[in-house]
């Protein structure tokens, strides 16, 4: 038996643990051959397609998400038409709601798998072309020879901690930069919006087993490692346990969490602040900070609580918390959106990402789309294109200010200053969205170099009191000496004062000094050091005088 798993994934940056974890189970098995054939959704469809042909496969199967599944479909149908003796088997997110119009609309697809496949794919193998025996196959969706559509449910892996990892099969791809780690499956929360809303029961691994496989993820130089849990600290118990654990491999090791604000006990905050600098990188799902949003949304946790520990998050200077909102969610409005970023910019969020709602396949709000009066998408990614409370135009709106976040707040140069103006103006994040919107660069793409122009323009026309604050954010982000925002940079044989005070580095006579003037005076300023001989951009020293 051949098998061809098509891997294909948005860009080479990410990989799907789908086929590791599958093949990880059953790689003993000598009458198997597996044959991988990776791509991105960018790539020549033609080309793909032939380099799958010439494999000649009994058996073609994929994983479908939200940003593969066109493409996907559009490799498939080729494939079929060469290959139609091959049996086409898809799973993934995508089916996790009903698949008989799907499977109907798609007849070369011979069967979709629902749910989680470690045990039960391998039940399917061994009748994968006796289709009379698909009954008992649990998760498994197909249209029978009567023309009758069959669904076996959804299928849930008993014995979690009993699954051959994933990183023990040769599919495992360690050229990423970083490697998911799935320490828990399922999810207690019940966020009507999400694929694992009510994803019953919580399954956790043993800290020994984790242990283990951190080991072997570290000794192949991983350095960074998304941990796949939904709700890291659902338990207080536990996160210290992983907490602890993690530690066992700062520094080598840096890993990403999902935490719930609303959940943070005092017992985890007082670990939390005893972490070494860099050790977590968080994502706080905070969803929207509006309460009856959240509880329309079947969020759990209450919003004062949420606020507390999000605010409690972001001031921790050990480790960098991003905060998720999300456009189109029911009751939510575009002038709350404007305010909610204002409130996470005055906590001083690492990131601000700002989405919109998709509706999902088996989640509980596409089921209730038309009762919570939600227009969306029939086709992937699903998006919402309107609601009760957003319109079409303000949802357009939501998705150019996620831009404009994107393009200024979420990037270390120009945080500080795009702060401030946040902060500073009410209206600054209108103003501006309008502002880069009718010099038609909202769309476009900008280089670092381009946003430090446009926010130094911006600031010049509007709020020349932080002028100095741009230009020193230009200097220190090592922009050019010669471009507009260090237009009052003066830069030819400059003699340091006989005093100043030193706001970071050594200075040493060796340095190139530059000086950035307060005042028309010329007797107060901000002086800055570079390194001559190895010409870096960035300063290394600064002080002021």
């Amino acid at each position: 038996m051949k098998i061809l798993w098509i891997d294909l994934n948005s860009s080479y940056a990410h990989s799907s643990l789908a086929l590791p974890a599958l093949h990880a189970q059953i790689a003993s098995n000598q009458d198997i051959e597996w044959i991988k054939v990776s791509a991105t959704i960018n790539e020549n469809i033609g080309m793909i397609v032939d380099n799958i042909y010439r494999y000649h496969p009994d058996i073609l199967a994929a994983t479908a998400w939200l940003f593969n599944h066109e493409q996907l479909l559009h490799i498939c149908t080729r494939l079929k038409a060469l290959l139609p003796q091959s049996c086409l088997i898809l799973g993934g997110p995508e089916f996790l709601g009903d698949n008989e119009a799907y499977l109907r609309n798609h007849p070369f697809v011979n069967c979709v798998f629902r749910g989680e496949g470690e045990e039960a794919f391998p039940q399917w193998l061994s009748c994968w072309n006796q289709p009379e025996q698909w009954a008992h196959i649990p998760g498994l969706c197909y249209i029978d020879s009567q023309q009758q559509y069959k669904d076996n449910g959804i299928a849930r892996v008993q014995n979690f901690q009993a699954l051959v990892p994933p990183e023990e099969s040769y599919f495992f791809n360690w050229d990423k930069p970083f490697v998911q780690l799935e320490t828990t499956r399922g999810c207690f929360n019940t966020c009507a919006f999400c694929v694992s809303g009510g994803e019953k029961p919580v399954r956790t691994l043993p800290i020994e087993q984790i242990r283990e496989r951190l080991r072997l993820i570290h000794q192949h130089g991983i350095r960074n490692v998304r941990v796949l849990d939904r709700t890291f600290n659902y338990n207080t118990r536990r996160a210290k346990e992983l907490l602890q654990l993690f530690l066992e491999f700062s520094p080598d090791i840096r890993f990403h969490l999902e935490i719930h604000p609303a959940l943070l006990s005092e017992e985890l905050k007082e670990e939390l602040k005893q972490l070494p600098q860099g050790l977590l990188h968080l994502e706080a799902g905070i969803q929207s900070l509006h309460a009856p949003v959240l509880e329309c949304s079947r969020r759990m946790g209450k919003l004062e609580d949420a606020l507390e520990g999000l605010k409690f998050l972001c001031s921790l200077p050990n480790m960098e918390t991003h905060a998720d909102l999300i456009a189109g969610l029911p009751l939510y409005h575009l002038a709350e959106i404007f305010e909610d970023i204002r409130t996470l910019a005055e906590y001083q969020a690492g990131e601000i990402q700002l989405e919109s709602l998709k509706l999902l396949p088996g989640t509980e709000m596409r089921r209730r789309a038309s009762e919570l009066g939600i227009c969306y998408s029939p086709y992937p990614p699903y998006e919402v294109l309107q609601t009760n409370e957003i319109s079409c135009n303000e949802l357009q709106t939501a998705r150019r200010l996620s831009r404009l976040l994107d393009g200024f707040y979420n990037v270390p140069a120009w945080q500080a200053l795009t702060r401030t103006f946040i902060l500073t103006d009410r209206y600054f994040l209108n103003n501006f969205l309008t502002y880069l919107t009718e010099k038609n660069f909202i769309d476009q793409p900008m280089s670092l170099e381009k946003r430090g122009l446009i926010l130094y323009e911006y600031c010049k026309l509007n709020y020349p009191q932080y002028l100095t604050d741009a230009s020193i954010a230009w200097i220190e982000a090592g922009m050019s000496l010669k471009k507009l925002p260090a237009e009052r940079v003066r830069t030819k044989r400059q003699i340091p004062p006989t005093d100043w005070k030193v706001i970071y580095g050594q200075y040493k006579p060796t340095l190139r000094l530059c000086f950035l003037p307060v005042d028309e005076t010329l007797e107060h300023g901000h002086w800055f050091g570079f390194e001559s001989e190895i010409q870096m951009s960035k300063p290394v020293f600064r002080a002021y005088s």
